[in-house]
């Protein structure tokens, strides 16, 4: 399916953007459930190089890793190729990567007490996804709530990251203004997916 036929209305710019530049990189016959299953595999690789304090390597791993997650999506959304498998695998794939990373570094800077909260309500997402699907018959698409949850995440644990490598002043307060927020929209989520 060419862009052309792709239906924008389903699309964000983000979409189009990765759509227009780096998916044209990748051949049509690559599906979306490819860029999950690739995340999946390289979630040991990032825990490994963290449990290491391999942080520069395991920052650029911890990055593409959390990049697939916006390219599968949007490789789905722009070529019609939006799977039950991915529905449901997609979502679990980021909740396993932010879920792990933040394990290994939010006790660096917070308490305990933060990182069980995020990993909670992960959980809880995750519950509430699989009960939807036995409820409904049918996987629940990701939500933009959901989404930007994600992206929060992904730049507060990333920053985190770099802030062990190169302990810059403003990165620190940075990322953890992104780690609350996140958690707020995780919050958010959950009483999203509760309203469905």
């Amino acid at each position: 399916m060419d862009l052309s036929t792709t239906d924008y209305r389903k699309t964000t710019r983000i979409d189009r953007f990765w759509a227009a530049t780096v998916l044209k990189l990748i051949p049509y016959s690559f599906k979306p459930n490819y860029l999950t299953m690739v995340r999946l595999i390289l979630i040991p690789f990032v825990v490994l190089l963290l449990a290491l304090q391999i942080y520069d390597f395991g920052l650029a791993l911890f990055a593409f890793a959390a990049l697939t997650d916006t390219w599968d999506g949007a490789m789905a959304r722009t070529r019609d190729q939006i799977t039950e498998w991915g529905k449901m695998f997609d979502p679990l794939a980021d909740k396993l990567l932010i879920g792990s990373t933040a394990i290994l570094i939010i006790p660096k800077y917070f308490s305990f007490t933060v990182a069980m909260l995020i990993i909670a309500l992960e959980v809880m997402l995750i519950a509430e996804a699989i009960y939807l699907k036995k409820s409904k018959g049918k996987a629940i698409q990701a939500l933009p709530v959901g989404k930007i949850k994600m992206v929060l995440q992904s730049f507060g644990v990333g920053l985190l990251l770099l802030h062990l490598i190169f302990p810059v002043f403003w990165v620190f307060p940075l990322a953890a203004a992104l780690i609350y927020i996140s958690i707020g929209f995780a919050v958010a989520s959950l009483v999203v997916y509760r309203s469905i």
